[in-house]
């Protein structure tokens, strides 16, 4: 059990095994208010909503609830919508509390509905998925996806509070829980070399590790958001492999899920790098043969071409000017601005 403060715009905790999720309303009843308004998707509701329902209500808060079709698909516009609507009919106000209960796709879309409703009002993340737990519910990215791209319409609003209960991980199929593996290599490859190391040694379901890798990922998202709250700068290195990542996932009509395309495009990015002579060509082949341990692949199956088109629309493009999360070696990384000529080159020594 541990507790990461995170210390940016709003000050909250990210308590890792210290509430189960049958004490929601502990930790809810702590942050305030007297209503709750719990989101959740068709995956994770049936499993998790009615002990939610319960703690809240047990803790005094009158419960309502908007539940979506599971899946980036629904990651848009039309289902933010919905939710603000369900917001107002069921007389939700600024100091209601927003409760996202689920994976990244819902904790971007409950997020974004708390920073936008009424101006903003409370957010309390509970993620259920290994990649939500380690990276999406902290930091205050919140976003929808537009048919040109993904996350291209949201806020930087950080919750309240953040409640980790890993025992619901258990819950979760042996792909999605791979899925988040790649995010916490992610956070190896570009600050902190041992937890890499200890990661090339999969992480499996039940993993006695688990808790520790949850709570140093948190720590190191932690201490780069403090620095760089509104990715202006430091915090572009969380995106190490996510540019590539993301092209995947449009070029995939998201077949192919974020975890698995992120795992890619690091050790494509990794590749690519090496070809630059950034890193050495040992700790890239580390990166791929990682990427591979956990059963996910080293490349992509698309074409350089259609990738360079997907990635185009990324967040991180600045005019003509792409920023791309480069490493230096294993534990080490930083910012690499390229003319979108050189990035063209860059996706191409990617997927050599």
């Amino acid at each position: 059990m541990s507790t990461v403060k995170v210390e940016a715009s709003k000050s909250y905790d990210v308590a890792i095994d210290e509430y189960s999720i049958d004490e929601a309303g502990a930790l809810a009843a702590s942050i305030g208010g007297d209503a709750a308004f719990v989101v959740s998707d068709s995956n994770v509701a049936p499993l998790y909503l009615d002990r939610v329902r319960r703690s809240l209500s047990a803790a005094g808060f009158a419960v309502s609830e908007f539940v979506f079709a599971a899946g980036e698909a629904s990651k848009n516009l039309s289902t933010y919508g919905a939710c603000l609507q369900a917001m107002a009919e069921a007389g939700s106000t600024r100091s209601s509390l927003v409760v996202a209960l689920g994976g990244g796709v819902v904790g971007d879309l409950a997020g974004f509905a708390a920073a936008t409703y009424m101006r903003g009002c409370r957010c309390m993340q509970i993620p259920t998925s290994l990649l939500a737990c380690i990276d999406s519910s902290v930091g205050g990215k919140t976003a929808v996806d537009l048919p040109q791209g993904k996350n291209l319409v949201g806020a930087f609003f950080q919750p309240s509070a953040v409640l980790i209960d890993t025992t619901v991980l258990a819950t979760l199929s042996p792909h999605f829980f791979t899925d988040g593996c790649a995010e916490a290599l992610k956070y190896g490859v570009i600050a902190d070399a041992d937890l890499f190391s200890s990661l090339e040694t999969p992480l499996v379901p039940g993993d006695a590790r688990l808790a520790d890798v949850v709570a140093r990922c948190v720590a190191i998202k932690r201490d780069i958001v403090q620095v760089d709250e509104c990715e202006r700068g430091v915090r572009m290195l969380l995106n190490f492999g996510h540019t590539l990542g993301h092209a995947i996932e449009k070029a995939s009509e998201f077949r192919i899920t974020h975890g698995f395309a992120v795992a890619s495009g690091m050790a494509m990015a990794a590749r690519a790098c090496a070809a630059r002579g950034l890193c050495d060509a040992a700790d890239a082949q580390r990166v791929a043969s990682a990427v591979e341990a956990y059963g996910m692949s080293s490349h992509a199956p698309f074409s350089p071409d259609l990738l360079y088109e997907a990635a185009l629309a990324d967040k991180k493009r600045a005019g003509g000017v792409m920023n791309v999360a480069a490493m230096e070696g294993i534990g080490r990384a930083r910012v690499l601005p390229l003319d979108l000529q050189d990035f063209m080159r860059f996706v191409c020594e990617a997927c050599s």
